[in-house]
């Protein structure tokens, strides 16, 4: 970053307007050039940020600047006092959670984004986002092997899905009118009951909460032994509440957990579904973007029959937060449940479904114009080239994968389905799961401190298990090498 240089004319004392459009070219050019250097050195950054907590907080002003400040000393301090504080999640080394990437293509779609500032809650509020929001994700939709029609909205994240789902499924409880009436103190209403696995996300408690179910409304389901949920305890507790007098309305299933990756039997499900008349979701956040690969289509198998589904494209198709995609076969249903149209926003165009609202399949009334991003990444790396990454990503957990069994010391705690891998060291003669526990949370932190990469865990029956989640473009098969080599010799340094 170069010195301070005067303000500009829109900083003066009588200036009113916006940052004229040279001055705007001028520090464009420098944040690209940055942003550019960045992507092409993002594994020079340590991947956790190594700062304590509040150091960003003591470092930055306590009052708001009373006078204009140049853009150029603005650079300069994100570069010197923001940039220490942030965790890289666009460096080959982060394999932690779900890693994801902030593609290029899909880093100009937000640029472009943020200069068109649109609205797209109406139709005509912006045609475009509107429009291609709808052709972008019928687009994806045939990319996932996933049947016509379904409908599909973007929101932020799966939370945000999932609950607008769960409303939706709500809505669709035959005589409650709960849109209309609410649920709480009705003594007509019996007490709700959905279901999901216990290796489902949180969000499916959150809207149990938000939704007023509530977490003793939400029943979790157990898995067997590849944390699958058990459909045969499923149906079996479906018909105990029954028989106790609450009302079944919905199950979450869930292709591609958090903890695993484990895929729950969609088709069981929906059959048990379908013979009790309950919505079924789909969880596929991260799972189902590996169904662009055609070979792995099959993880898909009965999604078509649900009632609404969500996949995120900024999970594994290399789109920047946030892009989160809602299908529904069923949108006149969710429709029912969101839509209320004050008189300001009420319009003439939007008379059937070639020009939907898109505020009224949701809570939020401003929508951004999300789908312009993913556009540009689904045109700029074209179906063989987002499946030859998705093969990639896979590839890699295999090889690591193929290590892990060969090894001594290492245990693979799951089934390698996409690109995550659940290990944890067990080496030879220590057999003590509290010790083994210890050890791993040990050796994971160890692996984290030094900055070079970046991993999570979970824990399955109790046992510490390190997660190294592959998702990342700049991840490559020297990277999944060098963290194998660091895992074995701090091992060894642990024990």
């Amino acid at each position: 970053m170069e010195e301070q240089t005067p303000l500009d004319a829109a900083q003066q004392p009588t200036a009113t307007g916006d940052m004229d459009p040279e001055a705007f070219r001028r520090y464009g050019h420098k944040a690209v050039d940055w942003i550019a250097d960045y992507l092409s050195n993002a594994a020079q950054y340590p991947v956790l940020s190594q700062l304590a907590p509040g150091d960003i907080r003591h470092v930055l002003p306590a009052k708001p600047p009373e006078e204009p400040e140049s853009m150029q000393q603005i650079l300069a301090d994100f570069d010197k006092q923001l940039m220490p504080g942030i965790t890289h999640w666009n460096a080959p080394g982060f394999m932690a959670y779900f890693s994801n990437t902030g593609s290029g293509p899909g880093i100009l779609g937000e640029m472009l984004t943020a200069a068109l500032n649109t609205n797209a809650m109406l139709w005509r509020t912006s045609p475009a986002a509107t429009e291609l929001e709808q052709i972008t994700l019928d687009w994806l939709r045939q990319l996932l092997g996933l049947p016509h029609p379904m409908f599909g909205v973007i929101n932020d994240t799966a939370s945000t899905g999932i609950l607008y789902a769960l409303a939706a499924a709500r809505e669709a409880i035959p005589k409650l009118y709960i849109r209309q009436k609410g649920i709480g103190g009705r003594s007509d209403v019996p007490r709700l009951r959905l279901y999901c696995s216990q290796e489902a996300h949180s969000a499916a408690d959150k809207a149990a909460i938000v939704l007023g179910v509530g977490q003793e409304g939400l029943r979790k389901i157990g898995t067997d032994n590849q944390f699958r949920m058990d459909v045969t305890e499923l149906e079996r507790t479906i018909e105990e509440d029954l028989a106790a007098g609450w009302l079944p309305f919905a199950v979450v299933a869930t292709v591609g957990t958090t903890s695993t990756t484990s895929i729950d039997p969609v088709p069981q499900i929906a059959d048990i579904c379908e013979r009790h008349h309950l919505w079924l979701h789909v969880d596929a956040a991260y799972g189902g973007m590996a169904a662009i690969a055609p070979e792995m289509r099959g993880i898909m198998e009965g999604c078509e029959r649900a009632d609404s589904l969500i996949v995120n494209p900024h999970k594994w198709l290399f789109t920047p937060m946030d892009c989160s995609v809602l299908y529904t076969r069923k949108p006149e249903v969710m429709k029912a449940a969101f839509s209320l149209i004050p008189e300001f926003l009420r319009t003439n165009e939007s008379l059937g479904d070639e020009t939907p609202n898109l505020m009224d399949y949701g809570n939020a009334l401003g929508r951004r114009f999300r789908s312009l991003k993913l556009w540009m990444i689904l045109r700029y790396f074209g179906h063989e080239g987002l499946a030859a990454r998705i093969r990639e990503h896979c590839r890699l957990a295999q090889l690591l994968s193929g290590w892990l069994d060969a090894s001594p010391n290492f245990e693979r705690m799951t089934p390698t389905q996409f690109s995550l891998v659940c290990l944890r060291a067990h080496p030879q003669g220590m057999d003590d799961e509290e010790q083994l526990n210890a050890l791993n949370e040990r050796l994971m932190n160890r692996i984290n401190a030094t900055g070079r990469f970046l991993l999570s865990h979970t824990k399955l029956h109790r046992r510490f298990t390190i997660r190294v989640a592959i998702g990342n473009l700049r991840t490559s098969e020297k990277d999944i090498r060098d963290l194998w080599t660091e895992l074995q010799e701090d091992l060894v340094k642990e024990i």
